[in-house]
């Protein structure tokens, strides 16, 4: 009995794993056609282009400028694509209806957040190896190569900020209007930058309230500066192990949780 519940239970997870990769797919191509992603890549690659020329003013420092532009410009955009895109993946299935058509398969909630979420992951991946690429060959293009390798710890910090940037879209698409789940998404991208600097003015400030609030700002919003490290990738500051690790780290934990109360509140709503 415990062989035959085993393999039962293994035919039941890969039909699980099976069902959320068909839905990443699909959410892939949709994402892929949409022309929104192709201007932004070619956005991006306008902006490298427009860094070299401001490079070859600024005396020397043509690598420098090119990095802090190029890794700015990618942060930026691919802070638009998670979260405007992001908020659509399940209100556009909503207002079209299609989810009744996925809801009618074998196909639980779970398997579709989960699939929609990695498939726009999917999507960002792309998009920021593109425009890392992008920015890599801006610098070779200038004689610096020494960054050409360096800024892909930094890239690959910045494509793990835009995975937690995701999860909290799709979080609030999950129970809210796609234009108030932009705004929640945009202001936790901003005060996610700053929850550091917050947490610190709260304990100069010595007030027990501010201390508090400033506090869980801290704690409940993802910390996005920890995952910011274009300043020192243009000064030729190697990337620490250990940040990279605690960085990843530190983004799988948040986005399981994410990922979980997604689900819980989704499994809860009444489409009808």
């Amino acid at each position: 009995m415990s062989e035959q519940s085993a393999t039962q239970n293994a035919a039941s997870n890969s039909k699980f794993i099976g069902r959320i990769l068909t839905i990443a797919r699909n959410t892939f191509r949709e994402a892929v056609r949409d022309r929104v992603l192709y201007n932004l890549v070619l956005f991006v690659l306008l902006v490298t282009a427009g860094a070299i020329f401001l490079g070859e003013l600024t005396a020397g420092q043509e690598a420098r400028t090119i990095v802090n532009l190029g890794l700015g410009a990618m942060l930026l955009f691919g802070a638009f694509i998670s979260i405007f895109v992001g908020v659509s993946l399940v209100s556009k299935e909503i207002e079209k209806r299609t989810v009744y058509a996925i809801f009618s398969k074998p196909i639980s909630r779970a398997e579709f957040i989960l699939g929609k979420y990695f498939g726009l992951c999917l999507t960002l991946l792309v998009n920021v190896l593109v425009m890392g690429v992008g920015v890599s060959l801006a610098l070779l293009y200038v004689g610096g190569g020494n960054f050409a390798l360096a800024i892909w710890g930094a890239i690959f910090l910045l494509f793990l900020e835009l995975t937690i940037l995701t999860a909290v879209a799709i979080l609030f698409s999950s129970f809210s209007t796609p234009a108030l789940s932009a705004l929640l998404s945009f202001f936790v991208f901003i005060i996610g930058h700053f929850s550091a600097s917050l947490n610190e003015l709260a304990k100069n400030l010595g007030s027990s309230g501010a201390k508090f609030i400033f506090g869980a700002i801290y704690y409940l919003l993802p910390n996005l500066s920890s995952f910011v490290f274009r300043t020192e990738t243009a000064n030729d500051i190697a990337l620490p192990s250990s940040m990279l690790f605690g960085a990843a780290a530190y983004a799988v934990v948040y986005v399981a949780i994410l990922l979980i109360i997604t689900v819980l509140i989704f499994s809860r709503r009444n489409f009808k």
